[in-house]
Protein backbone atom coordinates (compact mmCIF):
# COMPACT_ATOMS: atom_id res chain seq x y z
CA UNK A 1 0.00 0.00 0.00
CA UNK A 2 1.23 3.15 -0.74
CA UNK A 3 3.16 4.70 2.63
CA UNK A 4 1.51 8.42 0.87
CA UNK A 5 -1.88 7.70 1.09
CA UNK A 6 -2.48 4.61 3.13
CA UNK A 7 -6.52 5.17 3.47
CA UNK A 8 -7.42 6.07 0.32
CA UNK A 9 -8.11 10.00 0.61
CA UNK A 10 -6.40 11.59 -2.17
CA UNK A 11 -8.94 11.19 -5.31
CA UNK A 12 -7.85 9.78 -8.03
CA UNK A 13 -8.71 12.75 -10.41
CA UNK A 14 -7.22 15.68 -8.54
CA UNK A 15 -8.69 19.39 -8.97
CA UNK A 16 -6.42 21.53 -6.25
CA UNK A 17 -4.77 24.32 -5.99
CA UNK A 18 -1.30 22.91 -7.57
CA UNK A 19 0.55 25.52 -9.81
CA UNK A 20 3.55 24.67 -12.03
CA UNK A 21 5.05 27.00 -10.36
CA UNK A 22 4.71 29.75 -13.36
CA UNK A 23 1.86 31.34 -11.98
CA UNK A 24 0.15 31.85 -8.67
CA UNK A 25 -2.42 29.47 -7.31
CA UNK A 26 -5.69 29.78 -7.37
CA UNK A 27 -8.20 29.42 -4.59
CA UNK A 28 -10.67 27.08 -5.73
CA UNK A 29 -14.24 27.62 -6.12
CA UNK A 30 -17.18 26.91 -4.29
CA UNK A 31 -18.38 24.48 -6.55
CA UNK A 32 -14.78 22.94 -6.62
CA UNK A 33 -14.57 22.64 -3.04
CA UNK A 34 -18.36 21.18 -3.17
CA UNK A 35 -17.34 18.77 -5.86
CA UNK A 36 -14.29 17.39 -3.27
CA UNK A 37 -16.11 16.94 -0.35
CA UNK A 38 -18.80 15.23 -2.76
CA UNK A 39 -16.03 12.73 -4.64
CA UNK A 40 -14.11 12.19 -1.08
CA UNK A 41 -18.39 10.87 0.42
CA UNK A 42 -19.01 9.17 -2.68
CA UNK A 43 -15.22 7.33 -2.82
CA UNK A 44 -16.54 5.98 0.75
CA UNK A 45 -20.07 4.72 -0.16
CA UNK A 46 -18.91 3.32 -3.39
CA UNK A 47 -16.19 0.90 -1.68
CA UNK A 48 -18.61 -0.08 0.42
CA UNK A 49 -21.24 -0.70 -2.25
CA UNK A 50 -18.42 -2.78 -4.82
CA UNK A 51 -17.16 -4.55 -1.14
CA UNK A 52 -13.53 -3.26 -1.15
CA UNK A 53 -11.20 -1.18 0.54
CA UNK A 54 -11.18 2.36 0.09
CA UNK A 55 -7.33 2.79 -1.10
CA UNK A 56 -8.66 -0.24 -3.61
CA UNK A 57 -11.73 1.13 -4.90
CA UNK A 58 -9.30 5.12 -5.52
CA UNK A 59 -7.25 3.00 -8.04
CA UNK A 60 -9.81 1.39 -10.13
CA UNK A 61 -11.23 2.77 -12.73
CA UNK A 62 -14.50 3.04 -11.15
CA UNK A 63 -12.78 5.02 -8.21
CA UNK A 64 -12.10 7.68 -11.17
CA UNK A 65 -15.46 7.35 -12.65
CA UNK A 66 -17.13 8.20 -9.28
CA UNK A 67 -14.59 11.06 -8.65
CA UNK A 68 -15.75 12.10 -12.69
CA UNK A 69 -19.43 11.83 -11.99
CA UNK A 70 -19.40 14.02 -8.61
CA UNK A 71 -17.30 16.77 -10.08
CA UNK A 72 -20.35 16.79 -12.97
CA UNK A 73 -23.22 16.71 -10.42
CA UNK A 74 -21.82 19.73 -8.31
CA UNK A 75 -20.89 21.35 -11.65
CA UNK A 76 -24.54 20.93 -12.66
CA UNK A 77 -25.81 22.98 -9.47
CA UNK A 78 -23.58 25.47 -10.48
CA UNK A 79 -25.40 25.94 -13.66
CA UNK A 80 -21.91 25.09 -15.76
CA UNK A 81 -23.63 23.93 -19.02
CA UNK A 82 -20.75 24.38 -21.58
CA UNK A 83 -19.67 21.14 -21.09
CA UNK A 84 -19.24 17.65 -18.70
CA UNK A 85 -17.70 14.47 -18.35
CA UNK A 86 -19.49 11.76 -20.35
CA UNK A 87 -19.99 8.43 -18.30
CA UNK A 88 -22.91 6.59 -17.27
CA UNK A 89 -23.91 6.13 -13.59
CA UNK A 90 -22.58 2.73 -13.32
CA UNK A 91 -19.44 3.50 -14.14
CA UNK A 92 -18.74 4.41 -10.50
CA UNK A 93 -19.82 0.94 -9.48
CA UNK A 94 -18.85 -1.27 -12.71
CA UNK A 95 -15.32 -1.70 -13.85
CA UNK A 96 -16.35 -2.54 -17.22
CA UNK A 97 -18.79 0.59 -17.45
CA UNK A 98 -15.76 2.36 -16.31
CA UNK A 99 -13.58 1.49 -19.16
CA UNK A 100 -15.37 2.20 -21.84
CA UNK A 101 -14.65 5.80 -21.06
CA UNK A 102 -11.67 5.72 -19.56
CA UNK A 103 -9.39 2.82 -20.12
CA UNK A 104 -9.13 3.85 -24.15
CA UNK A 105 -5.70 2.66 -26.09
CA UNK A 106 -5.06 6.07 -27.89
CA UNK A 107 -1.64 6.27 -28.87
CA UNK A 108 0.06 9.22 -26.13
CA UNK A 109 2.62 11.67 -27.16
CA UNK A 110 2.76 14.12 -23.89
CA UNK A 111 4.59 17.09 -25.66
CA UNK A 112 5.59 18.85 -22.05
CA UNK A 113 7.10 17.04 -19.27
CA UNK A 114 9.23 17.97 -16.49
CA UNK A 115 11.58 16.53 -13.51
CA UNK A 116 14.45 18.35 -11.80
CA UNK A 117 17.89 16.79 -10.04
CA UNK A 118 17.84 17.57 -6.57
CA UNK A 119 21.61 16.94 -6.66
CA UNK A 120 22.36 19.65 -9.10
CA UNK A 121 24.82 22.27 -8.68
CA UNK A 122 21.75 24.36 -8.61
CA UNK A 123 20.97 23.36 -5.50
CA UNK A 124 23.88 23.60 -3.75
CA UNK A 125 24.50 27.31 -5.10
CA UNK A 126 21.27 28.91 -3.48
CA UNK A 127 21.60 30.84 -0.52
CA UNK A 128 19.56 30.06 2.52
CA UNK A 129 16.75 32.47 1.90
CA UNK A 130 16.27 31.21 -1.64
CA UNK A 131 15.84 27.58 -0.69
CA UNK A 132 12.54 26.46 -1.86
CA UNK A 133 9.73 25.58 0.44
CA UNK A 134 8.50 21.62 1.27
CA UNK A 135 5.38 21.70 -0.75
CA UNK A 136 2.62 20.91 1.12
CA UNK A 137 2.46 17.68 -0.31
CA UNK A 138 2.71 13.86 1.21
CA UNK A 139 5.73 12.90 -0.56
CA UNK A 140 7.73 14.10 2.48
CA UNK A 141 6.47 13.52 5.98
CA UNK A 142 7.14 16.07 8.14
CA UNK A 143 9.85 18.12 6.40
CA UNK A 144 11.12 21.36 8.06
CA UNK A 145 9.59 24.39 6.39
CA UNK A 146 13.33 25.31 4.50
CA UNK A 147 14.01 21.84 3.98
CA UNK A 148 14.90 20.77 0.11
CA UNK A 149 13.92 16.83 0.77
CA UNK A 150 10.70 17.06 -1.03
CA UNK A 151 12.77 17.65 -4.38
CA UNK A 152 13.08 14.20 -3.93
CA UNK A 153 9.70 13.79 -5.26
CA UNK A 154 10.39 15.38 -8.50
CA UNK A 155 13.79 13.53 -9.27
CA UNK A 156 14.53 11.05 -12.55
CA UNK A 157 12.91 7.92 -11.08
CA UNK A 158 9.90 9.34 -10.01
CA UNK A 159 9.71 10.92 -13.17
CA UNK A 160 9.75 7.61 -15.09
CA UNK A 161 7.15 5.64 -12.61
CA UNK A 162 4.58 8.45 -13.03
CA UNK A 163 4.88 9.01 -16.21
CA UNK A 164 5.27 5.44 -18.01
CA UNK A 165 3.73 3.18 -15.34
CA UNK A 166 0.74 5.14 -13.62
CA UNK A 167 -0.20 6.69 -16.94
CA UNK A 168 -0.90 5.70 -20.00
CA UNK A 169 1.13 8.16 -22.14
CA UNK A 170 3.50 6.44 -24.65
CA UNK A 171 6.06 9.22 -25.01
CA UNK A 172 7.07 12.74 -23.62
CA UNK A 173 9.25 15.41 -24.93
CA UNK A 174 11.06 16.52 -21.80
CA UNK A 175 10.95 20.39 -21.53
CA UNK A 176 12.93 23.24 -19.21
CA UNK A 177 11.80 25.97 -17.03
CA UNK A 178 13.34 29.17 -17.36
CA UNK A 179 16.17 30.19 -15.96
CA UNK A 180 19.93 31.68 -15.55
CA UNK A 181 22.48 29.63 -17.30
CA UNK A 182 24.21 28.74 -14.08
CA UNK A 183 21.19 28.08 -12.22
CA UNK A 184 19.25 25.66 -14.23
CA UNK A 185 17.02 23.29 -11.95
CA UNK A 186 17.82 20.32 -14.74
CA UNK A 187 20.47 20.80 -17.03
CA UNK A 188 20.56 19.20 -20.59
CA UNK A 189 22.83 16.94 -19.31
CA UNK A 190 20.90 15.38 -16.82
CA UNK A 191 18.00 15.51 -18.89
CA UNK A 192 19.86 13.06 -21.25
CA UNK A 193 21.19 10.71 -18.43
CA UNK A 194 17.35 9.96 -17.75
CA UNK A 195 16.79 9.28 -21.58
CA UNK A 196 19.45 7.14 -21.79
CA UNK A 197 18.18 5.22 -18.93
CA UNK A 198 14.74 4.74 -20.92
CA UNK A 199 16.88 4.07 -23.75
CA UNK A 200 18.68 1.03 -22.35
CA UNK A 201 15.60 -0.31 -21.05
CA UNK A 202 14.89 -0.53 -24.88
CA UNK A 203 12.32 2.66 -24.89
CA UNK A 204 14.88 4.87 -26.84
CA UNK A 205 11.52 6.13 -28.58
CA UNK A 206 9.60 7.28 -25.82
CA UNK A 207 11.52 10.30 -24.61
CA UNK A 208 12.21 13.39 -26.60
CA UNK A 209 14.16 16.73 -25.25
CA UNK A 210 14.19 20.36 -25.53
CA UNK A 211 17.20 22.42 -26.07
CA UNK A 212 17.02 25.52 -23.72
CA UNK A 213 17.57 28.78 -25.18
CA UNK A 214 16.38 32.72 -24.58
CA UNK A 215 17.68 34.76 -27.73
CA UNK A 216 18.16 37.78 -25.12
CA UNK A 217 20.24 36.25 -22.54
CA UNK A 218 23.99 36.12 -23.57
CA UNK A 219 25.26 32.81 -24.44
CA UNK A 220 22.25 31.35 -24.96
CA UNK A 221 22.44 32.23 -29.13
CA UNK A 222 25.49 30.48 -29.54
CA UNK A 223 25.22 27.89 -27.63
CA UNK A 224 22.43 26.63 -29.61
CA UNK A 225 25.52 24.95 -32.26
CA UNK A 226 26.97 22.95 -29.12
CA UNK A 227 22.99 21.58 -27.97
CA UNK A 228 22.07 20.58 -31.64
CA UNK A 229 25.32 18.56 -32.26
CA UNK A 230 25.68 16.80 -28.75
CA UNK A 231 21.95 15.93 -28.09
CA UNK A 232 19.44 14.78 -30.19
CA UNK A 233 17.36 18.32 -29.59
CA UNK A 234 13.47 17.74 -30.94
CA UNK A 235 12.74 21.51 -30.48
CA UNK A 236 13.90 24.56 -28.92
CA UNK A 237 12.02 25.91 -26.12
CA UNK A 238 11.90 29.69 -25.36
CA UNK A 239 9.99 32.24 -22.91
CA UNK A 240 8.93 35.39 -24.58
CA UNK A 241 8.56 37.27 -20.81
CA UNK A 242 11.44 36.09 -19.58
CA UNK A 243 15.23 37.45 -19.18
CA UNK A 244 17.79 37.88 -17.05
CA UNK A 245 16.73 41.59 -16.39
CA UNK A 246 13.36 41.04 -15.96
CA UNK A 247 12.86 42.00 -19.77
CA UNK A 248 11.56 39.88 -22.49
CA UNK A 249 11.42 39.51 -26.26
CA UNK A 250 8.65 39.09 -28.90
CA UNK A 251 9.39 36.37 -32.00
CA UNK A 252 9.21 39.15 -34.19
CA UNK A 253 11.89 41.35 -33.05
CA UNK A 254 15.64 41.29 -32.85
CA UNK A 255 15.87 38.87 -30.56
CA UNK A 256 13.57 36.66 -31.95
CA UNK A 257 14.49 36.87 -35.53
CA UNK A 258 17.96 35.55 -34.33
CA UNK A 259 16.82 32.47 -32.76
CA UNK A 260 14.44 31.74 -35.97
CA UNK A 261 17.47 31.91 -38.24
CA UNK A 262 19.88 29.86 -35.81
CA UNK A 263 16.88 27.11 -36.04
CA UNK A 264 16.56 27.05 -39.67
CA UNK A 265 20.35 26.76 -39.76
CA UNK A 266 20.58 24.15 -37.26
CA UNK A 267 18.43 22.18 -39.13
CA UNK A 268 15.33 22.29 -35.86
CA UNK A 269 12.72 24.16 -36.85
CA UNK A 270 10.42 23.34 -34.22
CA UNK A 271 10.04 26.26 -31.68
CA UNK A 272 8.23 25.81 -28.26
CA UNK A 273 7.25 28.84 -26.86
CA UNK A 274 5.73 29.57 -23.64
CA UNK A 275 2.81 32.06 -23.63
CA UNK A 276 0.29 33.04 -21.37
CA UNK A 277 0.69 31.66 -17.94
CA UNK A 278 1.86 35.41 -17.18
CA UNK A 279 4.70 35.54 -14.93
CA UNK A 280 3.60 39.04 -13.22
CA UNK A 281 2.74 43.04 -14.96
CA UNK A 282 6.86 43.47 -15.70
CA UNK A 283 7.05 42.69 -19.51
CA UNK A 284 3.74 40.92 -19.25
CA UNK A 285 3.40 42.23 -23.07
CA UNK A 286 5.48 39.08 -23.98
CA UNK A 287 3.41 36.79 -22.65
CA UNK A 288 0.64 37.60 -25.00
CA UNK A 289 0.37 35.72 -28.23
CA UNK A 290 0.43 38.68 -30.39
CA UNK A 291 3.34 38.20 -32.33
CA UNK A 292 2.80 34.65 -33.40
CA UNK A 293 0.77 35.00 -36.60
CA UNK A 294 3.82 37.70 -37.89
CA UNK A 295 6.18 35.20 -36.99
CA UNK A 296 4.08 32.36 -38.55
CA UNK A 297 3.71 34.24 -41.99
CA UNK A 298 7.07 35.67 -42.07
CA UNK A 299 8.80 32.31 -41.53
CA UNK A 300 5.96 29.42 -42.60
CA UNK A 301 8.71 26.19 -42.88
CA UNK A 302 8.95 26.71 -38.91
CA UNK A 303 6.46 25.08 -36.30
CA UNK A 304 5.58 27.84 -33.58
CA UNK A 305 4.66 25.27 -31.03
CA UNK A 306 2.46 27.48 -28.40
CA UNK A 307 2.75 26.25 -25.41
CA UNK A 308 0.05 26.66 -22.81
CA UNK A 309 -1.92 28.08 -25.68
CA UNK A 310 -1.45 31.55 -24.74
CA UNK A 311 -3.85 30.52 -21.79
CA UNK A 312 -3.78 32.92 -19.09
CA UNK A 313 -5.33 32.10 -15.28
CA UNK A 314 -6.37 35.41 -14.82
CA UNK A 315 -8.71 35.72 -18.08
CA UNK A 316 -12.12 33.96 -18.37
CA UNK A 317 -12.01 32.03 -21.07
CA UNK A 318 -15.58 32.94 -23.10
CA UNK A 319 -16.91 32.78 -26.73
CA UNK A 320 -14.63 34.61 -29.41
CA UNK A 321 -16.05 37.38 -31.75
CA UNK A 322 -13.28 38.27 -34.32
CA UNK A 323 -12.17 42.00 -34.33
CA UNK A 324 -13.56 41.60 -30.43
CA UNK A 325 -12.11 39.64 -28.20
CA UNK A 326 -10.25 39.94 -25.78
CA UNK A 327 -6.69 42.06 -24.88
CA UNK A 328 -5.02 38.58 -23.21
CA UNK A 329 -5.79 34.52 -23.27
CA UNK A 330 -6.46 32.31 -26.32
CA UNK A 331 -8.47 35.52 -28.27
CA UNK A 332 -5.40 37.05 -28.65
CA UNK A 333 -3.99 34.29 -30.42
CA UNK A 334 -7.14 33.17 -32.65
CA UNK A 335 -6.98 37.11 -33.86
CA UNK A 336 -3.33 37.05 -34.09
CA UNK A 337 -3.86 34.30 -36.89
CA UNK A 338 -6.85 35.82 -38.45
CA UNK A 339 -4.96 39.07 -38.84
CA UNK A 340 -2.03 37.43 -40.44
CA UNK A 341 -4.13 35.18 -42.81
CA UNK A 342 -2.23 32.24 -41.06
CA UNK A 343 -4.71 29.43 -42.29
CA UNK A 344 -6.10 26.29 -40.33
CA UNK A 345 -3.86 23.05 -39.46
CA UNK A 346 -0.63 25.50 -41.24
CA UNK A 347 2.37 26.02 -38.95
CA UNK A 348 1.33 27.20 -35.49
CA UNK A 349 0.21 24.70 -33.03
CA UNK A 350 -1.85 24.99 -29.35
CA UNK A 351 -0.26 22.80 -26.51
CA UNK A 352 -2.65 22.10 -23.35
CA UNK A 353 0.37 21.70 -20.66
CA UNK A 354 -0.91 23.03 -17.70
CA UNK A 355 -4.25 25.06 -19.82
CA UNK A 356 -6.49 22.19 -19.75
CA UNK A 357 -5.10 20.58 -15.90
CA UNK A 358 -6.45 24.42 -14.97
CA UNK A 359 -10.03 24.19 -16.68
CA UNK A 360 -10.36 20.65 -15.32
CA UNK A 361 -12.43 22.74 -12.58
CA UNK A 362 -14.63 24.62 -15.06
CA UNK A 363 -16.22 22.71 -17.77
CA UNK A 364 -17.47 26.15 -19.43
CA UNK A 365 -14.06 27.44 -20.02
CA UNK A 366 -12.51 23.87 -20.91
CA UNK A 367 -15.60 24.12 -23.48
CA UNK A 368 -14.72 27.63 -24.60
CA UNK A 369 -10.70 27.33 -25.11
CA UNK A 370 -11.13 23.92 -26.87
CA UNK A 371 -13.63 24.51 -29.09
CA UNK A 372 -11.81 28.15 -30.41
CA UNK A 373 -8.61 26.16 -30.55
CA UNK A 374 -9.96 23.82 -32.72
CA UNK A 375 -11.58 26.15 -34.91
CA UNK A 376 -8.93 28.78 -35.19
CA UNK A 377 -5.94 26.85 -34.89
CA UNK A 378 -6.92 23.33 -36.44
CA UNK A 379 -7.77 20.09 -35.51
CA UNK A 380 -4.42 18.53 -36.67
CA UNK A 381 -2.71 21.48 -34.34
CA UNK A 382 -4.04 21.29 -30.90
CA UNK A 383 -1.50 19.16 -29.13
CA UNK A 384 -1.46 16.94 -25.64
CA UNK A 385 0.58 18.02 -22.62
CA UNK A 386 0.27 17.84 -18.91
CA UNK A 387 3.34 19.71 -17.50
CA UNK A 388 3.65 16.73 -15.57
CA UNK A 389 5.41 16.14 -13.14
CA UNK A 390 4.50 19.20 -11.35
CA UNK A 391 1.16 17.71 -11.26
CA UNK A 392 1.97 14.47 -10.25
CA UNK A 393 0.83 11.63 -12.97
CA UNK A 394 -0.77 12.57 -15.91
CA UNK A 395 -3.09 10.03 -15.84
CA UNK A 396 -6.14 11.95 -13.98
CA UNK A 397 -5.65 14.61 -17.05
CA UNK A 398 -5.87 11.31 -19.60
CA UNK A 399 -9.18 10.43 -17.75
CA UNK A 400 -10.73 13.46 -17.69
CA UNK A 401 -10.12 14.19 -21.28
CA UNK A 402 -10.97 11.09 -22.20
CA UNK A 403 -14.72 11.30 -20.46
CA UNK A 404 -15.22 15.37 -21.72
CA UNK A 405 -17.30 16.45 -23.88
CA UNK A 406 -18.69 20.01 -25.40
CA UNK A 407 -22.22 20.15 -24.57
CA UNK A 408 -24.62 20.27 -27.48
CA UNK A 409 -25.99 23.66 -26.28
CA UNK A 410 -22.24 25.20 -26.48
CA UNK A 411 -21.94 23.38 -29.33
CA UNK A 412 -24.91 24.76 -31.35
CA UNK A 413 -24.29 28.57 -30.31
CA UNK A 414 -20.45 28.96 -30.98
CA UNK A 415 -19.98 26.47 -33.39
CA UNK A 416 -17.62 24.32 -31.78
CA UNK A 417 -17.13 20.60 -32.79
CA UNK A 418 -18.13 17.58 -30.70
CA UNK A 419 -15.14 15.91 -28.81
CA UNK A 420 -14.98 12.34 -30.93
CA UNK A 421 -13.09 9.59 -30.14
CA UNK A 422 -11.43 10.65 -33.17
CA UNK A 423 -10.47 14.00 -32.47
CA UNK A 424 -9.70 13.46 -29.28
CA UNK A 425 -7.06 10.50 -30.51
CA UNK A 426 -5.88 13.54 -32.65
CA UNK A 427 -5.32 15.83 -29.50
CA UNK A 428 -3.28 13.11 -27.51
CA UNK A 429 -0.77 12.22 -29.55
CA UNK A 430 -1.34 12.12 -33.68
CA UNK A 431 -1.29 15.76 -34.27
CA UNK A 432 2.34 15.62 -32.49
CA UNK A 433 3.48 13.09 -35.05
CA UNK A 434 3.71 15.78 -37.85
CA UNK A 435 5.90 18.47 -36.02
CA UNK A 436 7.83 15.96 -33.76
CA UNK A 437 8.42 13.74 -37.38
CA UNK A 438 7.80 10.43 -35.63
CA UNK A 439 6.19 7.33 -36.63
CA UNK A 440 2.89 6.45 -33.88
CA UNK A 441 2.57 3.18 -35.45
CA UNK A 442 6.40 2.42 -35.13
CA UNK A 443 6.77 4.03 -31.35
CA UNK A 444 3.23 1.63 -30.80
CA UNK A 445 5.16 -1.64 -32.23
CA UNK A 446 8.20 -0.99 -30.56
CA UNK A 447 6.61 0.13 -27.18
CA UNK A 448 4.73 -3.02 -27.05
CA UNK A 449 7.40 -5.21 -26.54
CA UNK A 450 10.35 -2.88 -25.05
CA UNK A 451 11.62 -3.42 -21.41
CA UNK A 452 9.11 -0.24 -20.38
CA UNK A 453 6.18 -2.37 -21.22
CA UNK A 454 7.05 -5.69 -19.36
CA UNK A 455 8.20 -3.21 -16.44
CA UNK A 456 4.53 -2.22 -16.36
CA UNK A 457 2.60 -5.22 -17.11
CA UNK A 458 4.69 -6.40 -14.12
CA UNK A 459 3.90 -3.27 -12.25
CA UNK A 460 0.07 -2.95 -12.95
CA UNK A 461 -0.36 -6.73 -11.44
CA UNK A 462 -0.36 -4.70 -7.92
CA UNK A 463 -0.41 -0.62 -9.22
CA UNK A 464 0.56 1.64 -6.30
CA UNK A 465 -0.33 5.49 -7.62
CA UNK A 466 0.13 7.78 -5.25
CA UNK A 467 -2.47 10.45 -6.27
CA UNK A 468 0.33 13.06 -4.82
CA UNK A 469 0.89 16.63 -7.19
CA UNK A 470 4.34 18.28 -6.61
CA UNK A 471 3.92 21.77 -7.35
CA UNK A 472 3.19 25.06 -5.22
CA UNK A 473 -0.42 25.01 -3.57
CA UNK A 474 -0.18 28.52 -2.32
CA UNK A 475 0.86 32.36 -3.11
CA UNK A 476 4.19 31.77 -0.41
CA UNK A 477 5.37 28.22 -1.70
CA UNK A 478 4.74 30.19 -5.62
CA UNK A 479 7.09 33.38 -4.55
CA UNK A 480 9.87 31.18 -2.77
CA UNK A 481 10.15 28.78 -5.86
CA UNK A 482 9.92 31.70 -8.59
CA UNK A 483 13.27 33.60 -6.05
CA UNK A 484 15.21 30.77 -6.91
CA UNK A 485 14.88 30.62 -10.67
CA UNK A 486 17.61 33.41 -11.79
CA UNK A 487 15.35 35.83 -13.76
CA UNK A 488 12.46 38.46 -12.54
CA UNK A 489 8.73 38.14 -12.37
CA UNK A 490 7.34 40.35 -10.64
Amino acid sequence: MNQRDPEGQLLPVRIDTTSNGEFEPKPLESHSLAANELAQQWAGENARRTGTSRRAFMISLAGAASTLLAFNHMNALAGKTGGSFELPREAALEEAAAAETLGGKEFIFDIQGHYVNPEGDWVRKLPPGRRPLQFNNPCIVDAPKDSLDYLQCLRADEFIKDVFLDSDTDMMVLSFVPSSRDAEPLTIEEADQTRRIIDAMEGDHRLMLHGRVNPNQPGDLEDMERLASAFPIAAWKTYTQWGPDGQGFFMTDDAGEALIARARALGVRNIAIHKGLSFGPKSYQHSLCSDIGAAARRHPDINFIIYHAGYDVNVKEEAFTPGRGKSAGIDVLCQSLIDNKVPRNANVYAELGSTWRFLMRDPDQAAHLLGKLIRYCGENNVLWGTDSIWYGSPQDQIQAFRAFQISAEFQQRYAYPALSRELKAKIFGLNATKPYGVSAKEVLLRAGADKVSTRKRDYLEQPDPSFTTYGPKTRAEFLHLRRRQGGEFS
